[in-house]
């Protein structure tokens, strides 16, 4: 038995829409059409190949004391194409982001509802 990879990542979020703004508007994820009839609601977004991002509606049990830099945090780390872009496309929408201490071309963002990503370019 071996693993053979992710098919996807919760985020909880407290207002899907408002989180859609970030995920699909600003990061250009496509939303998943045939996400199932559940007991709250989210959206499934599709990141690459059989992988998506979760978005759960549900109450946040986190503390919203979280640490500076999202990598000293629990986080998605996704691979992009073009870090530069991505890096116009959150200074465009006045969110915050650092990069990554260990001097990678990688950076660190978070959602509106303070989730953490970690962008990582392909090389």
């Amino acid at each position: 038995m071996r693993f053979l990879g992710f098919n996807h990542v919760s985020m909880i979020v407290e207002d899907t829409e408002r989180a859609l703004i970030f995920y699909r508007d600003i990061m250009g994820l496509e939303v998943f059409s045939d996400r199932p009839k559940l007991s709250f609601p989210g959206a499934w977004l599709v990141v690459g190949e059989g992988q998506q991002i979760h978005l759960l509606e549900v109450p946040n049990p986190d503390s919203l004391d979280r640490p500076e830099h999202g990598g000293r945090d629990r986080h998605a780390a996704l691979i992009v194409s073009d870090l530069n872009e991505i890096k116009k496309r959150l200074e465009s929408a006045d969110i915050e982001h650092t990069m990554s201490k260990s001097g990678r071309k990688a950076l660190f963002c978070r959602d509106y509802d303070g989730n953490t990503l970690e962008l990582i370019e392909n090389y």
